[in-house]
């Protein structure tokens, strides 16, 4: 399988300060890409080299085979390149439909169109009942919720999500958990950021470990989280005898 996403040996430095250094990374369309890392390892710079917020140093980013490599993030959701953020970003002042429909909002498409797929992906994340109100008025879940919905509204074939349970109430992250395998069986690959191990390892196809701007474990979940290199990172000489 030709891989959607191919990151190759890509650093980024800011003078004399590394983020990341020679790392590569393959996504499989339709797959779930985990990636965990103590604070600070680089998964953030990953996501933002990926999406278009940076440009890398070093290496280059292919996405189904062409070359993207500092493109800007309208130039990648055009190929179907779509993210979330740590804080979830909404239009506070929008209503929940009208933040639905600003990715769309130079769209070429069939206007019906959009507006029955934005009811559908309301739908999708339980926020139906919500279309007219105000942004501001959600719960920091709802939020994470609906900046999901409207990060598909693009037919994404990839998603990059940053963080996206962290912080939010149990039921929230189940629906999260629940709405990212549903999408992922219509073809959708995604990227997931997180510190919450025990949701991401049973979420994700393969788990990568970054620290100190490299990876540093690859692989199934269970396997990388019983690394003895990635419970160093983690723990660092805490976990030794003084």
């Amino acid at each position: 399988m030709t891989a959607l996403l191919g990151v190759r040996g890509v650093s980024k430095k800011w003078g004399s300060i590394s983020a990341l250094n020679g790392v590569d990374l393959e996504v499989d369309p339709g797959s779930i890409t985990g990636l965990i890392g103590p604070n600070g390892s680089g998964k953030t710079t990953l996501i933002n080299l990926i999406s278009g917020v940076y440009s890398p140093t070093t290496g280059s980013i292919e996405f189904e085979g062409a070359e993207i490599t500092g493109l800007k993030p309208y130039d990648l959701v055009a190929r179907g390149v779509s993210r979330t953020f740590q804080t979830a970003r909404v239009f506070e002042t929008l209503t929940v439909w009208q933040n639905m429909l600003i990715p769309v909002l130079h769209s070429k498409e069939d206007r019906t169109e959009l507006s029955r797929r934005a009811d559908d992906l309301l739908a999708f994340v339980n926020l139906s009942d919500y279309h007219g109100t105000a942004a501001s008025e959600l719960s920091g879940g709802q939020q994470r919720l609906l900046e999901f919905a409207r990060s598909l509204m693009t037919n994404p074939k990839l998603v990059l999500m940053d963080e996206p349970f962290a912080g939010v109430h149990p039921h929230i992250k189940k629906s999260l958990v629940a709405s990212v395998r549903s999408q992922r069986e219509s073809g959708t690959a995604f990227v997931v950021v997180s510190h919450e191990i025990p949701v991401i390892t049973g979420l994700v196809d393969e788990l990568v470990c970054l620290a100190n701007g490299q990876v540093i474990g690859r692989g199934d979940a269970a396997s990388v989280v019983k690394s003895p290199a990635v419970a160093e990172a983690y723990l660092g000489h805490s976990r030794r005898g003084g």
